[in-house]
């Protein structure tokens, strides 16, 4: 559908508009007093976060390929139906997902909130990639928080393992001045060589990092990260989640959509299901769900 026809169907002036955007591919933009968002149909990718009273919060390089099969170096892309490249032998690392366009299934906004629903289901397509039947929805809302929910249904006759997550890249004012809370005394493996750590107080970002962070078994987790350059903590509090990681290059070599010096501009807190294989199967008719909130806050 066009930009157009989708307006026509699930738009509302000045709350919920589409525009063309990536590899020709339309995109949404929400909007209300609490801040608005860009979500591209290509990926499910949200390309920008803006609350009230704040700047952006999510880095985009500005040295990027919008191509269709092209990776997108920020926003918030969707990991599915593998994060990283290890659980799902011969598939592209994080999954196709992020690489193909999602349909709008609905939309719907109140005085607190606008909401758009986006969809995927199998397909000729998805089955040369990954032979097993699925749907996945993606909602993301504008409230007091960015609210994005993916949900993936095993539509098929037998079982599957995957995993999900959401790879949120945070537009920071220097990575060497942030630190993320939350993590103290919990074990991680750092992902360039396998070797397993603890994390003693706030993690600071000023080396490579690719920590990838065991959680304990709670109903939801809640990670800020702190940058007193911007003035701001983004809290990131998520459900559905076994791993959180926290990744930065250190570099923008060997990264084709890295301007020099990007490295400095970003930092990923990313909420996991799995790392490195997925914990179980998803029986036929069953559900699996990952919930991610994000709120801007003064330090």
């Amino acid at each position: 559908m066009t930009p157009e026809e989708l307006d026509r169907r699930f738009g509302a002036p000045g709350r919920l508009v589409f525009r063309r955007g990536l590899g020709g591919c339309p995109e949404a933009v929400l909007a209300n007093k609490y801040g608005s968002a860009t979500v591209a149909l290509l990926g499910g990718n949200t390309l920008s976060y803006r609350p009230t009273g704040f700047g952006e919060v999510l880095f985009r390089s500005a040295k990027r390929d919008y191509a269709r099969g092209e990776t997108v170096y920020g926003g918030i892309p969707v990991c599915w139906p593998q994060f990283g490249k290890l659980a799902i032998e011969g598939m592209s690392g994080h999954g196709f997902a992020r690489v193909m366009p999602f349909e709008v299934r609905g939309s719907s906004y109140s005085e607190e909130m606008t909401e758009i629903t986006l969809g995927m289901r199998s397909s000729d397509d998805t089955r040369a990639l990954w032979p097993h039947d699925f749907d996945l929805e993606l909602k993301v809302s504008v409230s007091m928080k960015l609210n994005l929910r993916l949900v993936t249904k095993n539509t098929g006759e037998r079982p599957f393992a995957f995993t999900m997550a959401f790879h949120p890249y945070f537009l920071v004012r220097d990575r060497d001045g942030v630190s993320v809370r939350g993590l103290d005394g919990l074990g991680y493996i750092y992902a360039d060589d396998m070797t397993e750590h603890v994390q003693t107080g706030d993690l600071l970002a000023n080396t490579a990092t690719d920590h990838v962070f065991g959680l304990p078994d709670a109903p939801k987790h809640e990670l800020v990260l702190v940058d007193p350059g911007l003035g701001r903590a983004l809290a990131m509090v998520s459900s559905g989640t076994r791993k959180a990681v926290v990744w930065n290059p250190g570099t923008s070599e060997g990264f084709h959509d890295l301007a020099p010096g990007d490295w400095r501009k970003f930092l990923c807190v990313e909420p996991v299901t799995g790392w490195p294989k997925p914990e179980g199967e998803l029986a036929p008719g069953e559900s699996s769900e990952l919930l991610v909130a994000i709120q801007a806050n003064y330090l």
